[in-house]
C-alpha cells in the first residue's frame, strides 16, 4: 500500500462472463474509492500475479456457483494457495466475496461461506457487505442494492441462456458498493496500524 492507497486484488474465475461482470464492478467500485487494483483471473494466474496478491492489502474472491460451490478453477485455485497458508502470507489481509448463479437463491451461500472458510484458514479478515437486504417489502424494487438479501457477499442472480451483457444492473451496483466497502475497510485498517506503529 503506499501513501494510504490500499491495493484491492479480484481473484476471480468466470464461465460464460457473468462472473467477470462482476469482477470489473467491484474493481470499478474500489477503484473510485480511491484503491489500486489487480483483477487475477485465477484459471490463468502467473507467477507476477501470485505476487500481486501476496502484496495486496485486501483479496475479493470471486466465482460462479457450480452444483453448489464455487467452480473447479476456483477449487484448483484455493488448493494451490495452500503454499501460502504453510508461510501465513495472507495473514491480516481483508477479504471479502461475490458469486453469481441462475437461480435467484441457487445455494450461492454456500459459495460465500466457502470463501469465507478459505480466508479464515489464511487468517484473514472477511469484510461482508454491509448492506440491508433490498426487494423485501411492497414497497421495494428489483432494482435496489442488494436485491437478493445476502449478508455474505455479493450474490448475483443472472439467466442461464443470457450472456454477458444480461447481468442484473442492481447486481452490478451491489458488486461496485462491495468494492467501494473493501477499500474503506483497508484504509481504516492501514491508518490503525499506523497509528498503532504496527
Amino acid at each position: 500500500m503506499t501513501a494510504n492507497r490500499p491495493t484491492i486484488a479480484i481473484a476471480f474465475h468466470s464461465g460464460f462472463g457473468h462472473t467477470a461482470v462482476l469482477a470489473e464492478a467491484v474493481a470499478r467500485g474500489a477503484a473510485e474509492a480511491g484503491a489500486d487494483v489487480v483483477q487475477v483471473a485465477v484459471d490463468t494466474v502467473t507467477e507476477e500475479q501470485w505476487a500481486q496478491l501476496d502484496a495486496a492489502d485486501a483479496i475479493v474472491f470471486g466465482s460462479p456457483t457450480y452444483m453448489g460451490t464455487a467452480s473447479a478453477a476456483f477449487h484448483t485455485f484455493a488448493e494451490a494457495t495452500s503454499k501460502r497458508w504453510f508461510t501465513s502470507a495472507w495473514a491480516d489481509k481483508l477479504a471479502a466475496g461475490f458469486t453469481n448463479s441462475g437461480s435467484k437463491a441457487g445455494d450461492k451461500h454456500h459459495t460465500l461461506n466457502y470463501f469465507q472458510t478459505l480466508a479464515a484458514q489464511h487468517g484473514m479478515n472477511w469484510v461482508n457487505l454491509g448492506l440491508h437486504p433490498g426487494w423485501n417489502s411492497t414497497t421495494a424494487s428489483e432494482q435496489d442494492l442488494n436485491r437478493l438479501g445476502y449478508f455474505t457477499g455479493v450474490g448475483a442472480s443472472t439467466p442461464v441462456d443470457g450472456d454477458a451483457s444480461t447481468v442484473h444492473k442492481a447486481d452490478i451496483a451491489t458488486a461496485e458498493h462491495l468494492g467501494e466497502r473493501v477499500t474503506k475497510q483497508a484504509a481504516i485498517v492501514a491508518a490503525g496500524r499506523i497509528a498503532l506503529a504496527v
